[in-house]
């Protein structure tokens, strides 16, 4: 039977998410190990998970080799390194950033008069997925404090309530006896007459 297409879209349950990222991240990685055992490829592969925990492989030797080698590949030999940028030239560049986003941001409240070209538009982009993955892990971080209060909570409401279960059958061990009660009924004797209780 074959499975339907699925949808690539952000999986919004945190439980399918985790388990789809663990049982994906698996098949990564046993295939980039099948690709290297068949194509003698030297494969490095880096991932980080949305709680950033690191998770690396590197088929041959080791994964600083590999970027090593990496960076002597794409680094041209005939190109000098980049000299540093003097003050004047590094603010330009970062007023010109900032000029950017506050044109983006107005532009998404509906303030913004015109339009942006495409590299504006890369840019906001760009630095909206860097805000909304701080977002995402600032989120997470508190949620995962709220469970940790609400865990050590149930922790010390279950010991209260195991401390005045203990008290409840010590005290009714102490004072355990039997209600003073009888079948006869006694008559109450009044000056007027006799009543029956």
């Amino acid at each position: 039977m074959a499975r339907g297409r699925v949808q690539l879209k952000r999986i919004e349950n945190s439980v399918h998410r985790q388990v789809t990222f663990c049982k994906r991240r698996a098949g990564l990685l046993k295939k980039a190990k099948e690709l290297s055992v068949l194509c003698d490829a030297e494969i490095g592969l880096v991932i980080f998970s949305a709680h950033g925990k690191l998770y690396e492989l590197a088929t041959k030797g080791t994964m600083q080799g590999l970027i090593e080698r990496y960076m002597k590949f794409t680094r041209p030999e005939a190109v000098p390194e980049a000299l540093p940028l003097d003050a004047k030239e590094e603010t330009h560049i970062l007023k010109q950033e900032i000029e950017t986003l506050q044109k983006g941001i107005r532009y998404l409240l509906g303030g913004g008069i015109g339009t942006m070209t495409i590299d504006e538009l890369q840019v906001v982009e760009k630095n909206l997925e860097i805000w909304i993955y701080q977002i995402r892990s600032m989120k997470m971080n508190i949620m995962l404090q709220e469970i940790q209060a609400l865990r050590d909570k149930e922790g010390t409401l279950k010991a209260a309530n195991k401390y005045l279960q203990d008290k409840i059958v010590e005290n009714t061990a102490v004072t355990n006896f039997d209600p003073f009660g009888t079948d006869f009924s006694y008559p109450l004797i009044i000056q007027d007459g006799i009543f029956q209780l």
